[in-house]
C-alpha cells in the first residue's frame, strides 16, 4: 500500500510540473510565432506597473536558451516537491513563487525588467537542501546531496561579474535562495520527518537470561510451606540418663 501511494505521488509530481514546464514552452512558442514579447509583464522594481511581474515573471523567458536552462531543474525540483510534501506542495510553490517575486520587486535594481523562472528554481533548490539538513530525514538528505551535485554551480549565479556578456538577474537568484531557506525553516514541521524510535524500558518483572523474573528487596518473601499433618502421633523422644 505504501509503495503504491509513493508511486502515485511521484506520477502526480511528474505530471504537474511536466505540464507546467510544457506551458512555459507554449508561451515562448507563441512569442516566437507571433514575433512579440511578453517581457513587459516582468518585474519592474519599485514601480506599480511592475507588481504584475510578481505573478507573471516566472512564466517569461528572454530566449530559448534561457528557457532551456531553467526547464530541467524546474521540472526535477518541482516534481520532488509534490512527491515529498504531498498536499503542502501547492502552498509551498505559491509561497516560494510570490515571496521571491515580491522581494525582487522591493530590493532589485530599478533600471531593468526581471523575467524568468530562475528565481523559482533557486527557491526550490534552497528549500530542498535546507529541509534535508534541518529535518535529518534520510531521503531528503539524499535528495539534498543530489541537488548539490547537479546544481551546485548555481551559486555562481549570485555573481553577475562572472557573466559580463549576459544580463543575469542575480537579484532573482539571491532572493529565491533566501526565500527557500526561510520557508524551509518556517515549514520544518510539515512534510517528511526523521523517524523516531521508541525503546521500551525493561520493567522489574522482565525475565532475566535464566527465564526467571527479577526480584527486588521490596518483593514479598514467598510463603513458607505449611508442615504436613499426619494422623500418627509424633514419636517420644528418649534420653539416655545415667545417674
Amino acid at each position: 500500500m505504501q509503495h503504491h501511494t509513493e508511486k502515485k505521488r511521484l506520477i502526480t509530481g511528474i505530471l504537474v510540473f511536466g505540464i507546467f514546464t510544457a506551458f512555459l514552452w507554449l508561451i515562448k512558442g507563441i512569442e516566437l510565432l507571433t514575433g512579440t514579447s511578453f517581457s513587459f509583464l516582468g518585474i519592474k522594481p519599485l514601480e506599480i506597473s511592475g507588481l504584475t511581474g510578481i505573478l507573471f515573471a516566472p512564466l517569461l523567458h528572454a530566449d530559448v536558451a534561457h528557457l532551456t536552462a531553467n526547464s530541467a531543474p524546474l521540472f526535477l525540483l518541482g516534481a520532488a516537491l509534490v512527491y515529498y510534501y504531498r498536499s503542502e506542495s501547492f502552498k509551498l510553490t505559491a509561497l516560494l513563487w510570490l515571496v521571491t517575486g515580491a522581494w525582487v520587486w522591493l530590493l532589485a535594481r530599478g533600471n531593468g525588467v526581471h523575467i524568468g523562472a530562475s528565481g523559482l528554481v533557486y527557491a526550490l533548490a534552497a528549500f530542498h537542501f535546507t529541509s534535508g539538513i534541518i529535518r535529518r530525514e534520510p531521503r531528503l538528505m539524499a535528495f539534498s546531496m543530489l541537488v548539490i551535485f547537479l546544481y551546485g554551480s548555481m551559486v555562481w549565479g549570485f555573481f553577475p561579474d562572472f557573466f559580463p556578456k549576459r544580463n543575469i538577474s542575480w537579484e532573482s537568484h539571491l532572493m529565491g535562495a533566501v526565500a527557500g531557506i526561510v520557508i524551509a525553516i518556517f515549514y520544518r514541521d510539515k512534510g517528511p520527518q526523521a523517524r523516531k524510535y521508541e525503546w521500551e524500558e525493561e520493567s522489574d518483572d522482565d525475565p532475566d537470561d535464566s527465564g526467571l523474573p527479577w526480584r527486588t528487596n521490596t518483593d514479598p518473601k514467598p510463603a513458607e510451606p505449611e508442615p504436613e499433618h499426619h494422623d500418627r502421633k509424633d514419636p517420644e523422644i528418649l534420653y539416655d540418663y545415667k545417674p
